[in-house]
């Protein structure tokens, strides 16, 4: 895993947390929202990425009000597959 170090001027270090620890996570999982909005990560990596399960996952996205990027297509997608499966039973 690769360690990155940020500088923060004293008079904001509190903003992002009040001890080094919660300001790495916050500074995390922002930049994981941001790459997940930004399709650049998928949900399983900002999972990995905050070593949280696929519901926890989830639910961190629900709470940051992001959309689970689910779309029509990937509807369709889902029901044809579960077509082919129900049909080779």
């Amino acid at each position: 895993m690769v360690e990155v170090t940020f500088k923060l001027p004293d008079s904001l270090a509190n903003t992002f947390g009040e001890t080094p620890e919660a300001r790495g996570r916050r500074l995390m999982e922002d930049a994981a929202v941001e790459e997940y909005r930004n399709g650049q990560v998928s949900q399983r990596q900002v999972g990995e990425m905050l070593g949280l399960d696929y519901w926890q996952t989830e639910q961190f996205l629900r709470i940051r009000n992001i959309s689970m990027g689910y779309l029509l297509g990937d509807l369709e997608a889902d029901v044809s597959t579960l077509e082919e499966i129900l049909a080779s039973k």
